[in-house]
């Protein structure tokens, strides 16, 4: 569902990584590593935000360089910064995210806005929630569609403590027929969703 082949990526004089290789199966694999060892780089990378500078990232079958939609079509995003559109509400930002992936905003969009604690604050602007309400909004849109991949960077960031116990819930429900890769210094949320911890050091 995930490969990565071969992936390098370097900043001026300052290599954050290379040569890394892995075949991820359904499951959840969290990266648990200090700051400045190239977690979120990665994560960028297989969501396609940010280019490598060497390798290739498959998403179920399809490759971010020369299939870009198809491989995005296929994945789910939550980023380490949620205030990208601070004039956009939060349902609007799940109806454009509907509407790129084709896919219907359903009660299981919005039965997972309730769980989080998301749907009293759906039509408020990014600029007026908090980090953690602005992050929820990301983990309900992970739900739109039928992604095989979902990648979270620092995805139980500000959430309350009710709103953990539904993310870990549903990343283990998410992990039974599709990859979840996460970057968390939660160790309680990496044992909640029953992780495997690697390093990214580790992944050749």
């Amino acid at each position: 569902m995930l490969r990565i082949d071969n992936l390098g990526k370097r900043y001026g004089d300052h290599l954050v990584f290379q040569g890394l290789t892995q075949t991820f199966s359904p499951g959840c694999v969290a990266l648990c590593e200090e700051d400045n060892t190239g977690k979120s780089t990665l994560l960028d990378i297989v969501a396609g935000v940010l280019a490598p500078d060497t390798g290739e990232v498959w998403i179920d079958g399809h490759s971010m360089t020369h299939a870009p939609a198809q491989a995005k079509a296929r994945l789910a995003h939550v980023p380490d910064d949620c205030l990208v559109f601070p004039e956009r509400t939060g349902r609007e930002q799940l109806e454009l995210i509907a509407a790129e992936k084709q896919a219907a905003l359903d009660d299981t969009v919005l039965d997972l806005a309730r769980r989080l604690g998301l749907e009293p604050h759906l039509d408020k602007r990014f600029e007026q929630m908090s980090t953690g309400t602005r992050r929820k909004v990301f983990l309900a849109a992970a739900a739109l569609g039928d992604p095989a991949v979902i990648v979270a960077d620092g995805p139980g960031n500000g959430l309350d403590k009710q709103a953990l116990a539904v993310l870990a819930e549903q990343f283990k429900r998410w992990s039974r027929d599709r990859v979840v890769l996460f970057a968390s210094h939660d160790a309680e949320l990496v044992r909640a969703c029953e992780a495997k911890v690697v390093e990214v050091a580790a992944l050749r």
